[in-house]
């Protein structure tokens, strides 16, 4: 283990730090500081996309810089991916020049930064906190179960995954998620909810790496000392942000 951890540092350190970052901004609590961090996120998010699609369209920005303003004001933000997406729809309809692939960068990474903000409006910062619990619960766990015991091949896509791996990082992340679940919460739901955020953070992952391998890159950006880029290091939070409001809002 000390080997894993000792070959891992600047890894563990830019992890360190992201979550210190975080824990600053938890403890701020502010609407507009939280708007303004994940807005610069998106917006770095959106330029590794672009690369990873092969996209050479800057007028994405000009939607995405729109949209995040709105954001700001409307209190459900997810809902304005349909405005945006009706835009581009009534421009193809009418030129029939518009560019069809920023429907891609659309959907990956603006759609999942909005219900993030969306699951801050709604829940609070204790169900991001939640969030982060699960999904870096996940992702230490995957990387060091795997590392430690992991021998069977998860899936062709990220051949570094390991099956055990995987199964390790749920597992501590469902424990994980009970312990930082908010109090209205229940055990079994905290536990129930926690899996499926902590499963979906996984393909989100996964998602990312088909994505690299498209593109034959190994990182998405490299910003990030030891991680690469936001998508490199957001992935998991980027799907389990989404299926964690959409069950919050189910059950509560």
């Amino acid at each position: 283990m000390s080997n894993i951890i000792s070959s891992s540092s600047t890894r563990i350190k830019t992890g360190l730090g992201l979550l210190l970052g975080f824990a600053i901004m938890g403890f701020v609590d502010s609407f507009f500081l939280t708007w303004s961090i994940f807005g610069i996120f998106m917006i770095i998010a959106l330029k590794e996309s672009l690369n990873l699609f092969k996209i050479d369209d800057d007028k994405i920005y000009i939607y995405a810089v729109g949209i995040w303003l709105c954001a700001y004001f409307y209190p459900k933000p997810e809902d304005l991916v349909f405005v945006v997406g009706i835009i581009f729809a009534s421009i193809l309809a009418y030129t029939k020049e518009f560019n069809k692939g920023l429907f891609l960068p659309l959907m990956y990474p603006i759609v999942s930064y909005l219900f993030l903000l969306s699951l801050y409006i709604s829940f609070g910062m204790e169900s991001l906190l939640w969030l982060v619990a699960v999904v870096a619960g996940t992702d230490i766990g995957a990387y060091f179960v795997g590392k430690s015991i992991g021998s069977t091949k998860f899936c062709e896509t990220s051949p570094n995954k390991t099956l055990e791996g995987v199964i390790g990082g749920i597992v501590i992340a469902a424990i994980l998620g009970v312990v930082f679940s908010p109090d209205y919460v229940s055990f079994a739901f905290a536990f129930g909810i926690s899996l499926v955020v902590a499963t979906s953070s996984i393909f989100g992952d996964l998602y990312e790496s088909y994505l690299k391998r498209e593109a034959d890159v190994k990182d998405s950006g490299d910003i990030l000392p030891g991680h690469g880029g936001i998508l490199d290091r957001t992935d998991g939070y980027l799907f389990g942000g989404v299926l964690l409001l959409i069950l919050l809002r189910l059950f509560y």
